[in-house]
């Protein structure tokens, strides 16, 4: 890790100077880590600005499709300033010589709490106000996401995500993981493709949009961040999403059943403002979406010795979540 925060530190270095003349990274060190990138903090110097997120490319491997950092930057610079829109701005990067020296993106360092109220076990009355106003405040967020036209914000070339192509993906995630957590995928998919309804106009979907992907204070979103599934696509992929991660959907990771301050998903599709049709069957694939994500999540967590709470609880959630695929569109 020594090696990796010096050798970016210069390269931060270098790549500031273009952003800032005789600016200078000071310090590097780590912020999180993921499966799909890292993430630093780095200190400026001479610079607009006293800190910067440095999102970094996995050392050695392609940074193709989630760990495509500055394609996630791209985006960030396409919708940063939008009427309504909160992400965090984009301030320099650097595409390096992958896979040695890995490409990284510095975002401005935006402060505020990420924080998933179904997923954690703080169920502090006192806070159900700030969780209920910062929900709200995020669906109104996706609408003016949502509300933006691709090809009029630079995203004009990026191909549309069929709905079809969305069953596709998550099928063919449950055909890499182990028997025991496919549960007879296939029949879903099927059910799924055959009473797929009319795609809208697409969109810009965030892919993994929930309270758990922004930064909030005082019971506003600061910014969404985490954007490495974003594709374009039908806007109700990420609305329904995001209503899958109330009390009333019962998310089958949540370690408590007590209530969170989380509105129910009537007033989160209130307060994004739109009366979109069959949302039902988006639901449904939500279901399904969730169960091939979480059973690539089990199958990695169990090739490094690790499973986190969150995950172990939903290795017997797999089928129930597939049944209520079905159920959905019954």
């Amino acid at each position: 890790m020594a090696d990796l925060t010096g050798s970016l530190r210069e390269r931060a270095t270098a790549a500031a100077q273009k952003w800032a003349p005789g600016s200078k990274v000071t310090a590097v060190s780590p912020l999180t880590g993921g499966a799909s990138s890292l993430t630093f903090v780095a200190d400026l110097a001479g610079a607009p600005e006293e800190r910067a997120v440095l999102k970094v490319a996995p050392p050695g491997l392609a940074p193709v499709r989630n760990r495509d950092v500055l394609r996630q930057g791209r985006l960030m610079a396409a919708l940063h300033g939008r009427p309504g829109v909160r992400v965090p701005p984009v301030l320099f990067s650097d595409p390096g010589e992958p896979p040695a020296d890995s490409p990284f993106v510095a975002m401005g360092l935006v402060p505020g709490e990420c924080r998933e109220p179904v997923l954690t076990e703080d169920r502090a009355p006192e806070r159900f106000p700030e969780v209920r106003a910062a929900a709200l405040d995020a669906a109104e967020v996706l609408a003016a996401i949502h509300a933006l036209d691709p090809a009029a914000v630079g995203l004009g070339d990026e191909p549309v995500v069929t709905l079809g192509a969305e069953i596709d993906r998550w099928t063919r995630a449950f055909g890499t993981v182990p028997a025991d957590l496919q549960h007879g995928y296939q029949r879903y998919a099927e059910i799924l493709h055959d009473t797929m309804p009319e795609a809208l106009p697409p969109v810009v979907n965030h892919g993994d949009y929930r309270l758990g992907n922004t930064l909030c204070r005082h019971g506003r979103v600061e910014a969404v961040i985490d954007w490495e599934i974003w594709s374009v696509g039908d806007p109700r992929i990420d609305l329904a999403w995001f209503t899958f991660f109330t009390d009333e959907a019962r998310h089958p990771a949540a370690p408590l059943a007590s209530e969170t301050g989380m509105p129910t998903a009537a007033e989160l599709l209130a307060a994004y403002g739109a009366d979109l049709p069959d949302l039902r069957w988006f639901e449904a694939l939500t279901r399904y979406k969730e169960a091939g994500a979480t059973a690539l999540l089990i199958k990695r967590g169990r090739k490094n010795g690790t499973l986190p709470d969150g995950v172990a609880r939903m290795v017997p959630a797999l089928p129930g979540l597939l049944a209520e695929t079905e159920a959905l569109l019954s």
